[in-house]
């Protein structure tokens, strides 16, 4: 799987180790560009009083796309762990149900391993039970 697909796609399934890596990784160059993009600002601008309406809209909008592309890639990675874990996407709704579900999601996507080889959404990520297995029991 590309890192694109992994990214943006939400077919297939990817694993745990995956699924913390990029989540982290994600969210850490969220938060520096953020701060990378507020600091500048502030140090071109000074008092945030000086910064001119324009720039501030910009800045609006880059942290909204920031946020939705973030929101994206979370659903992403979530909807292919569920089907690692032989669970259709919409499983990502119980994170929704206060207290309980973040829970839940937290064990099962991050904690859980996924079915061993092929399932309803694809093949194994981890290369476990291909098409030799198949073979053999055909």
């Amino acid at each position: 799987m590309s890192l694109w697909q992994m990214l943006f796609s939400f077919n297939g399934r990817i694993r745990r180790m995956h699924w913390w890596l990029v989540r982290l990784a994600v969210i850490v160059s969220a938060v520096v560009f953020v701060f990378v993009l507020v600091g500048g600002i502030s140090a071109l601008f000074g008092s945030p009083d000086e910064v001119p309406e324009a720039i501030q809209a910009i800045g609006g909008l880059a942290v909204i796309v920031v946020y939705i592309t973030v929101l994206w890639i979370e659903l992403a990675l979530d909807v292919k762990r569920w089907h690692d874990r032989d669970k259709s996407g919409w499983w990502i709704f119980i994170a929704l149900v206060p207290l309980i579900g973040p829970i839940w999601s937290l064990v099962e996507l991050g904690f859980l391993d996924g079915t061993q080889g092929p399932n309803n959404h694809g093949p194994s990520p981890k290369g476990i039970g291909g098409s030799d297995l198949a073979r053999v029991f055909s």
